[in-house]
């Protein structure tokens, strides 16, 4: 459980850390601009890395049943999760109903996965990261970040939901062999 926490720790708070913007412009002044960006990725990897092998170890520490029904949810909602995470680096139209799109990924992968799930590491990770989203959007949208006003060409949008459909068909064939937890059962 060590690693699980000590990878939240690394991703989310360098993550949340660049959203406090005097303490960020300070250390970009301190180190200059590339290596802020080198070492901000090498703490997100290492987080990351943290994370995924801390799930692996983790131990099952159910604190709750989750409702039968909260599994459905999770497989009917997460091709919008993916749509939305693919609409994030295609341009489109979809950036016009919200400037953050990723962010809205992961809140609604965290959301039905906190359905779905009733342990404790699930807990700390999909709880963990849905309120870093919330809070990442709020953060945003305090510094004035808003939706697309241009309006594009309906080939991103189709793009991104084709991207979308196509990552969720890969992640329903192998979520038991990624994750260890089979989604048809």
């Amino acid at each position: 459980m060590g690693w699980l926490i000590a990878g939240l720790v690394l991703f989310l708070g360098i993550h949340a850390f660049s959203s406090l913007r005097p303490a960020r412009e300070r250390v970009i002044a301190r180190l200059g601009e590339g290596p802020y960006k080198g070492l901000y990725s090498l703490v997100s990897v290492a987080g990351f890395g943290l994370i995924a092998a801390g799930m692996g170890k983790a131990p099952s520490i159910a604190l709750w049943n989750p409702p039968a029904w909260g599994h459905y949810v999770a497989i009917w909602f997460m091709p919008f999760a993916l749509i939305l995470l693919a609409a994030a680096f295609i341009p489109g139209n979809l950036k016009r109903l919200t400037a953050h799109p990723m962010l809205w990924s992961i809140t609604l992968w965290a959301l039905v996965h906190l359905l779905a799930n009733g342990d404790f590491a699930g807990l700390l990770l999909f709880g963990g990261f849905g309120l870093y989203s919330v809070y990442a959007m709020w953060s945003q949208n305090r510094r004035g970040v808003r939706p697309a006003q241009t309006r594009r060409a309906v080939w991103g949008d189709i793009g991104a939901v084709v991207i979308g459909l196509v990552a969720y068909a890969l992640l329903l064939k192998f979520h038991a062999s990624l994750f260890g937890v089979a989604v048809w059962y």
